[in-house]
């Protein structure tokens, strides 16, 4: 006998009432959603594979803990509408520590530690631009000057770090960052490490800015992110693109 699938779960999974088209267990894209956003990534929850992903992250949600928390999710779209993307930062999966993450890569909610990766980020900001560390790891004011902070995949199970990999998350983010490529304006596109690296096949760098680096993670900064001056590299990108500066410098409270 098939395993039952929870019918009541899903729903209420990203927040959304389901088309029409949809099976009714399987949810939309969140009410908040940007409505640029929404345009151009509403086709994606009508394919096999969001009804797939939609019932897995259903009952992962409720046999174990699952991080961001559903409203969360999808922050990295909220914070940064499709028309004001400037950078795409691309991440790998949100911080698996529960009370970490908030759906921006490599940002943490006020009042948590500053992980090792936003040290090195932090010590590369300070090298590169003259920014001031800060003691908070909350980097919404960089999404709200229009850099999308993206994972790859949007949710992980607590302390089990890829653990929603292959699941369907990367189609839809995949589908993110076609979006933002297929815009009339150019954008800046930093892709850290190999995993990042391997979405260049989706840009096109004739019209867009792809800058290639080596992750922050306290594993491989010291073999070519620190000195690697990728800050001052985007804002030049942006600066040849016609479009405004990132100001790289954090408040010194969270936003």
């Amino acid at each position: 006998m098939a395993k039952k699938r929870p019918a009541a779960a899903a729903p209420s999974l990203f927040d959304a009432e389901p088309a029409a088209s949809r099976p009714a267990d399987v949810p939309g894209l969140p009410a908040d959603l940007p409505e640029s956003w929404r345009a151009v990534l509403e086709p994606e929850t009508h394919k096999p594979y969001w009804a797939d992903l939609s019932r897995f992250v259903a009952e992962e949600r409720a046999a174990h803990a699952v991080m961001p928390p559903a409203a969360d999710v999808f922050n990295a779209f909220k914070f940064t509408p499709l028309d004001d993307v400037k950078l795409l930062l691309l991440g790998q999966d949100p911080y698996p520590t529960p009370g970490v993450a908030h759906g921006l890569c490599f940002s943490v909610l006020p009042g948590v530690k500053v992980p090792a990766s936003l040290k090195n980020i932090y010590r590369e900001l300070q090298d590169d631009v003259g920014a001031t560390p800060v003691t908070h790891g909350h980097l919404a004011s960089w999404a709200k000057q229009g850099v999308l902070m993206l994972n790859a995949c949007l949710t992980v199970r607590a302390n089990e770090p890829n653990s929603h990999a292959g699941k369907g998350w990367e189609k839809f983010t995949d589908a993110a960052i076609r979006a933002v490529n297929d815009r009339a304006e150019p954008a800046v596109f930093l892709l850290w490490g190999s995993y990042a690296q391997k979405k260049a096949k989706l840009i096109d760098a004739a019209r867009h800015t792809v800058i290639k680096g080596v992750h922050p993670s306290p594993l491989s900064a010291s073999s070519g992110f620190f000195g690697s001056r990728p800050f001052s590299a985007v804002n030049a990108a942006l600066a040849g693109h016609g479009v405004a500066p990132i100001v790289w410098q954090l408040p010194t409270s969270p936003e």
